[in-house]
């Protein structure tokens, strides 16, 4: 009897073991043929864009190279006019915009009325370069925000046709507190259509081009920002961020982009919101050339009724709990790149030798990162079957594709595709979603506490335009962390053999940002961070 129970249990172990082994073989099949059809794609689109490669040209003027707290720094104690800074900024923007068609609604002429106003302040030497510094931490410095979110007197179309012309009355709650803290606006940025694609594209304004190469897209939604930001044309940006949308361009374009934790930023005017979501996966932050900035821009951003401290100075990276994970492990994604993958190794390796150790570890759930942000993706307050007609009614997958066939289209092919996923595809098990969610987070806050890191792929440089239609769902390695609402901020490291930039995410326990900022910080100091197109 009791050698036929243990015949038995050895017969279930084998075939379960089977079962796992066979499973792991499809999935290496999946992975396998996933690569070479992107490989096929990259080819074929190389044979047509190859040919048409630019960059932005070099940056003549050093003052475009500082970071914004530099910049108003020299600006408070009079080291340098603020039109001086301002312009030279537009002219940058001037000379780079033919290039990239980042800026999509230029404030120029208000912009240099306000540096004027600000050098005219700056006469009366009874206001102290330490009171300036308290009160106005950006006095002077120039920045640009995405056309989604509202600035009053611009232009709020939210990259959709039904809403063409459509001018913001007010200021988002975010822009009115970088503006509060002494910044000038000197445009808007480009964005894809309600913000819903990986690539900034509408039927307004056309396509963002990379810096790096104009043959590739710089990402979504605040694609332009960070465009923008890494040709010098800005020192920083106001992005917002719902499943990447600050991170992915932040990456493609080499640059640092910071989502902070939960519920830390003011959702009225981003986007269509006309109040602030609590439960929102989405959140307003900062893309920067300079780690240095993100302290500051993130204790701007929040506001003064937020009580969370973005100081990284006082955190000691020597005592940081590492962790980190190579890959997310959702077969729907492209498989990394060797660059993403040596990004990911060079920063764990730094950052081992800096705290003593690194530990890998394997999130449970990240298998399912695209399903899962699908699913909190429906529990925004937000209709864009709607938002598509500027809630003039609703519209539906079948008749956009007949506007298309008859070369009516009113939408961009991504949000067709959007539609056809929301008319036509079951929707995902919520009790299912918010179980695996519950799990993923509970394992990643016992894993980092209070004094813990985790490192994880930015995903692969920026691709071709359009081939991102090819392979949608590796958005994934950002959006998870929106799913998350964790603080989390890209790091660029450094360029890969094609001359594009490439990254990591660095990731913390909900308000515990300025850890994120502090590895940010050290990985800067280590690798160089943002490097020039040119």
């Amino acid at each position: 009897m009791c050698t036929s129970t243990r015949e038995k249990r050895h017969t279930k172990k084998t075939r379960m073991s089977c079962k796992k082994l066979t499973l792991q073989v499809v999935k290496w099949i999946i992975i396998q043929i996933h690569w070479l059809f992107d490989c096929f794609v990259d080819f074929i689109f190389g044979l047509y864009y190859d040919s048409k490669v630019q960059k932005v040209p070099p940056v003549k003027n050093e003052l475009l190279l500082e970071s914004a707290i530099s910049l108003a720094k020299k600006i408070r104690e009079r080291k340098v006019g603020c039109e001086v800074v301002v312009t030279a900024f537009i002219d940058r923007c001037k000379e780079v915009n033919s290039l990239l068609n980042a800026i999509i609604d230029d404030q120029y002429d208000q912009a240099i009325a306000r540096a004027r106003e600000v050098d005219t302040l700056l006469q009366n030497k009874s206001l102290s370069a330490e009171e300036l510094e308290k009160n106005l931490p950006l006095f002077g410095v120039p920045f640009t925000t995405k056309e989604s979110n509202e600035a009053k007197g611009t232009l709020h179309s939210m990259g959709t046709l039904k809403r063409k012309g459509h001018r913001s009355t007010e200021d988002a709650d975010v822009v009115l507190n970088v503006k509060k803290a002494g910044a000038i606006l000197i445009g808007k940025t480009n964005i894809p259509e309600l913000n819903q694609w990986i690539e900034s594209r509408n039927k307004i304004y056309g396509q963002t081009n990379n810096p790096y190469n104009t043959t590739r897209g710089v990402g979504g939604s605040s694609g332009g920002d960070a465009a923008i930001v890494a040709a010098c044309g800005v020192p920083f940006a106001v992005g917002s961020d719902i499943g990447g949308s600050i991170r992915i361009p932040a990456s493609r374009n080499g640059v640092f982009g910071f989502k902070p934790s939960e519920g830390k930023t003011s959702l009225v005017g981003i986007g269509l919101r006309k109040q602030h979501y609590y439960n929102s996966m989405a959140e307003a932050g900062p893309i920067c050339k300079k780690a240095e900035d993100l302290d500051t821009l993130m204790s701007i951003f929040v506001g003064p009724n937020i009580e969370i401290k973005f100081n990284s100075e006082q955190v000691d990276v020597k005592q940081l709990d590492i962790f980190y994970q190579e890959c997310s492990n959702d077969i729907r994604a492209s498989k990394l790149s060797s660059a993403a993958q040596e990004a990911l190794t060079k920063a764990i390796s730094h950052l081992k030798h800096v705290t003593g150790s690194a530990t890998k570890v394997k999130i449970p759930g990240t298998e399912y990162s695209y399903r899962l942000w699908r699913y909190w993706m429906t529990q925004e307050d937000a209709d864009f079957t709607s938002d598509l007609t500027n809630n003039n009614g609703k519209t539906t997958a079948v008749a956009e594709i007949k506007k298309m066939l008859v070369g009516n289209a009113e939408v961009t092919l991504a949000a067709v595709l959007k539609l056809i996923d929301h008319d036509f595809f079951p929707k995902e098990n919520g009790d299912w979603a918010q179980d695996v969610t519950r799990k993923m987070k509970k394992y990643l806050l016992e894993k980092l506490g209070e004094k813990g890191v985790l490192i994880y792929p930015t995903f692969n440089s920026a691709r071709y335009h359009c081939a991102p239609f090819f392979s949608p769902f590796s958005f994934g390695y950002w959006a998870i962390f929106n799913v998350l609402k964790v603080p989390v901020c890209q790091v660029p490291m450094g360029i890969d053999k094609n001359g594009l930039p490439i990254g990591v995410q660095v990731v913390a326990a909900p308000n515990n940002d300025q850890l994120c900022i502090a590895v940010a910080k050290e990985l800067e100091r280590a690798f160089g961070g943002w490097v020039p197109p040119s």
